[in-house]
Parts: structure tokens; sequence; C-alpha cells
């Protein structure tokens, strides 16, 4: 199944976004519940909505660190 998760998984309580893939937590809940088009749908939204996120987490995300590591950031 397709996901914008990065294992961030913090809202911002400003907009209600994840601060890692830009979901209420309405969304993510029922992610799984969703059809692909639905998915679809919310994830082509998501880059405006991290736009508006106030302020991006002060952790580094697993994904990141593990990119890191293997030299690929």
């Amino acid at each position: 199944m397709e996901s914008p998760c990065i294992l961030v998984c913090s809202i911002d309580m400003v907009t209600g976004y994840c601060f890692g893939c830009g979901r209420t937590r309405d969304e993510i809940g029922a992610w799984s519940f969703y059809t692909s088009d639905q998915r679809r749908a919310i994830m082509a939204e998501l880059p405006a909505r991290l736009e508006t996120v106030e302020r991006k987490p002060r952790r580094e995300t697993r994904r990141t660190r593990m990119a890191r590591e293997r030299g690929e950031a």
C-alpha cells in the first residue's frame, strides 16, 4: 500500500498536519480504509500542506538517519 509516511509521526498543533507526511490524524488513522484513488488524491495535496507547517521537527527521522549511515545523504 502506498503511504507518504517518513516515520516522523508528530502533529503540528497549529495546522493539524504531521510534520513528516502532511496528513491529519484522521487521515493517518483511516489510511488503510481509503481506496487507492482517495490515497492518491490526499497525497497530491501533501506538498502544499507541508509548506504551511509552522516548524519542522527537531529530531532526525529514522529514514534520514538510515540514509545518512549508508552514505546517501
